[in-house]
Parts: structure tokens; sequence; C-alpha cells
């Protein structure tokens, strides 16, 4: 069976996006200061080398309506996502909503899957769609939460970045009795990275 990750950064107050989300704003408040260690690191730095390889052995995605976006409701057949006409995927993504729409191809081998019957059938279809690779639970908070819920996540690696945002969206609320196992752990001036295994 596939291996499930999770990769998420999470502010030092347990924070994965700010207050106030938006179209203008997807991660709130000061949220895009999260990924300073993915888009602001120097070249040849640990967090470039991180950066580089999330995505590498995944074979499918799962997330959540808003991580995908366009707002709450039915949907604006205009809306493509935040990432413009070759997001970053290139794998099959199985978007969590409840409204339905049809799939959505696009550049670079991307293609988005409108999930309507709830988390579980979308991991299923996500765990065929990656055949022998890792099926990876990209966010948002809710999404990630629910597969914590269900005990479906099997690695978290979890980057804490040195800022506080006060409130939005907690990444650790109301998810049950989750264990970890801490794995690995990388510090870099911008981000801690620690890869933890989820204990069921």
């Amino acid at each position: 069976m596939n291996h499930v990750t999770c990769q998420i950064t999470m502010s030092l107050d347990g924070f994965v996006a700010g207050p106030d989300q938006s179209v203008r704003e997807p991660l709130g408040e000061n949220g895009e200061a999260l990924h300073r260690w993915m888009f602001e690191a120097e070249p040849g730095s640990i967090d470039r080398a991180i950066g580089a390889s999330v995505g590498a052995g995944v074979g499918a995605y799962v997330m959540g309506r808003n991580m995908f976006g366009g707002g709450p409701g039915e949907w604006e057949e205009s809306w493509r996502g935040w990432w413009g006409e070759n997001p970053p995927y290139h794998a099959a993504v199985h978007v969590l909503t409840n409204h339905p729409r049809e799939p959505l191809e696009m550049e670079g081998g991307t293609t988005f899957h409108f999930v309507t019957e709830g988390p579980e059938r979308a991991l299923e279809l996500a765990r065929a769609a990656a055949g022998e690779r890792e099926v990876h639970i990209a966010g948002g908070a809710d999404c990630v939460r629910q597969y914590l819920r269900l005990g479906a996540i099997d690695e978290l690696w979890l980057r804490t970045a040195p800022l506080l945002l006060g409130s939005g969206e907690r990444l650790f609320e109301d998810v049950g009795d989750v264990r970890f196992e801490q794995l690995e752990t990388i510090h870099s001036p911008l981000a801690s990275h620690v890869r933890y295994r989820i204990v069921r």
C-alpha cells in the first residue's frame, strides 16, 4: 500500500495560514512569510535543497478546496487554481469539495479531480493514481486535520518558521490522540524541518 506523506509549514504559535484569508491573500495576513525558507533561501543552502526535493517520489496528491481556491460555494468555472497553467504537481491532484466539477487538465501533467464523496474516497482515488509511489496530503489545515483524524498519514514533515501569526488556521486542533516519533531534524536560519512518523 502507498506511503502517505504530508509536508506543511507552521508558525511558532501553531498556524499554517494567517487571519483574513482571501483571494488576494490566500495564506492570510503575513501568511506568505511562512514560506520564506522556500522562496528566499540563498542558492546552495539547505533550504533550497529541501525545497527542490518537495514532490520527489509523489505519484498523486490530495488537497482541500481552500488550497485549490476559487472561493466557497458553487464553482466559478474560470477559476483554474493559484499556480497558472503549469502547476507544480505534475500528477493527479484530488480536491476535496462539496461541489462537483469536471476534471481540469493543466500543462505539465497535472490534472485536478474534484471529489465530493469525502476524504476516504479521495485517498482511495489518489492511491490508485499513484501506483507504487507516495500519496501526498498537500493541505491546507482542514484537509490535513481530516487525514490525521482518520489515521491515514504515515509521515509528516513539519517545517516550523520563526514567526508568530497570532491567529488564523491552526494545524493541530481537534485531531484526536495523534502520536509522533521524531525521525530527522534539520535546522536553518529560516526554518526547522522535522520529520515525524505517525505512531498508531
